[in-house]
């Protein structure tokens, strides 16, 4: 079985609202072979805890104003802000700080997943 469509629309809503707010290392993993709670696990990176915080807010309001006023079930790691987790459902979205990304190495989980194409606009590194 693979993610709905519904779900990776949305996925990538949340995905462009990430790179708008220059989080970095969007990736998407298909996990509904794997998982039997979730369809897809978005990971975006972010160089600090504010970013961290912004990055989260951008995501649930485009996902509000953009898809029929989607509202994430949890939010964790508000407090700490060095990994903050959106659970929607169908999808979950980690926001990292650099250092917790590095140390988690969450795409070792998924890397027998298939990765979803976020249809992000490719970066040359002097855009940033």
């Amino acid at each position: 079985m693979s993610a709905q469509a519904n779900t990776i629309d949305a996925v990538r809503i949340a995905a462009a609202a990430a790179d708008r707010v220059k989080a970095t290392d969007i990736v998407a993993f298909d996990v509904s072979d794997l998982l039997g709670i979730t369809e897809i696990m978005l990971i975006a990176t972010a160089s600090n805890e504010r970013q961290v915080l912004g990055v989260g807010q951008e995501i649930e309001k485009d996902l509000y104003l953009h898809a029929n006023h989607m509202q994430p079930r949890e939010r964790e790691g508000l407090t700490e802000a060095q990994w903050v987790l959106l659970d929607y459902g169908d999808f979950i979205v980690h926001i990292m700080h650099e250092d917790a990304r590095r140390y988690y190495g969450l795409e070792r989980l998924w890397k027998d997943c298939r990765q979803i194409d976020l249809k992000l606009p490719r970066r040359t590194p002097d855009e940033g």
